[in-house]
């Protein structure tokens, strides 16, 4: 059996000390040592940038030259994202290329001046073809996508296509859901019994927080999976040069997320999770996003400017908006999708971008975010006692 695995390694910029440190004990140390204890294991990973620089902050420098180890001995292939974790889809094409730019800086930093990753992970898989677009333009040649990409639900991709996005010219590998949705190794380690699956190639992407931090697996499955006789793996990169000898497929990319459903995309609502157009705290946070961005050419010779920015990234992350949809996924080892505190931490950074600006003529934008903000945080904590607090542990 072959197994491609992709993991993403994030932990949001404004997020707490102790977070990062539990996630590395839990998880990331974990996938290390699993990497360093198995030569033959290959693996694709996303370390988002913001998490690369935060870790330094933590003085955790020896996870950092473990990682650039592996990279060097092309055991771990890195791949390319934002370094912010903003959700691209519904980001300015400007900050959208600001973002990526700023990763591939971090990735330069710690990895070698000459380094630049051939794939592209698009924070939370959220596809559309002018994102797509943006990513081959700055010269990366594959994403990974959840298989809902190929077609909306109604099929599954071949885990050997040679798929090209017809849209960006993009190569494209499409991850099995079934298989992400839990925990990977068990899945592997049932196949592996079954003697007509020895042939198969599986493809997984998950977070890689759920190595440890999310499934604490007592009986140590990844660690039996990794010394598994029967099992190959490959990189990302690796797999999709083997299969540049079969006909390539152009095929048109649906927008979607890699929590997308088949529902969602029939209505024409794939980023529902991050703007719920019915849900009024998605909204005020859009509309302080929107003009906290504005914000950033007009006033770019403010001597604030890079505090302004400092907050705004931090501001636009994903989780912030995740965090208010109120989304179960604790069937497939996640949380229940609501958390005051994580949006509050969001909400905060975006005022505080707006409010850092030292230019008079900021009044009259100051004075609109204000209002975004304060009916932000009233709706926060109105829907949090009246509908969540007690499905929250």
């Amino acid at each position: 059996m072959k197994w491609i695995n992709f993991l993403h390694f994030y932990q949001p910029a404004n997020i707490e000390s102790y977070s990062v440190i539990k996630a590395l004990d839990k998880s990331y140390y974990r996938l290390l040592r699993l990497m360093e204890e198995h030569p033959s294991l290959r693996m694709t990973w996303n370390v988002s940038g913001c998490l690369l620089a935060r870790l330094e902050d933590e003085n955790k420098k020896d996870f950092l030259e473990r990682l650039a180890r592996l990279v060097k001995a092309e055991r771990v292939e890195l791949v390319g994202s934002a370094a912010y974790h903003g959700f691209l889809p519904l980001l300015p094409e400007a900050e959208v290329i600001r973002q990526i730019k700023a990763n591939e800086k971090i990735l330069k930093k710690y990895f070698g001046k000459n380094f630049k990753p051939q794939g592209f992970f698009l924070p939370e898989m959220a596809y559309t073809p002018a994102v797509a677009l943006i990513v081959k333009k700055l010269g990366y040649k594959w994403l990974i996508l959840d298989e809902i990409a190929y077609d909306g639900g109604h099929h599954r991709p071949d885990d050997l296509g040679n798929y090209i996005d017809a849209n960006s010219g993009l190569k494209v590998i499409f991850r099995s859901r079934s298989s992400s949705s839990a925990y990977p190794p068990d899945k592997l380690m049932a196949k592996l019994k079954v003697k007509t699956a020895i042939n198969e190639t599986i493809i997984t992407a998950t977070d890689a927080e759920l190595y440890g931090l999310r499934h604490e697996d007592p009986t140590a499955e990844m660690e039996k999976l990794a010394g598994h006789k029967k099992l190959a793996t490959e990189t990302i990169s690796s797999f999709l040069k083997s299969l540049t000898k079969l006909k390539p497929q152009k095929i048109k990319i649906v927008a979607c997320s890699w929590e997308s459903n088949k529902k969602e995309l029939g209505k024409n609502e794939p980023f529902k999770l991050w703007q719920d157009k019915k849900n009024k705290i998605h909204n005020n946070l859009w509309k302080l996003t929107a003009l906290a961005l504005s914000l950033h050419d007009k006033y770019k010779n403010d001597k604030n400017h890079a505090w302004y920015y400092w907050h705004l990234v931090r501001g636009i992350a994903s989780c912030t908006f995740w965090w208010a949809s109120a989304r179960d996924f604790s069937k497939i080892f996640g949380p229940y999708a609501w958390n005051p505190d994580g949006i509050e931490k969001g909400l905060e950074d975006l005022i505080r971008s707006v409010r850092s600006l030292n230019n008079r003529q900021t009044k009259k934008a100051k004075l609109e975010a204000e209002k975004y903000y304060l009916k932000a945080k009233k709706l926060i904590w109105e829907e949090h006692w009246r509908n969540h607090w007690k499905n929250i542990d």
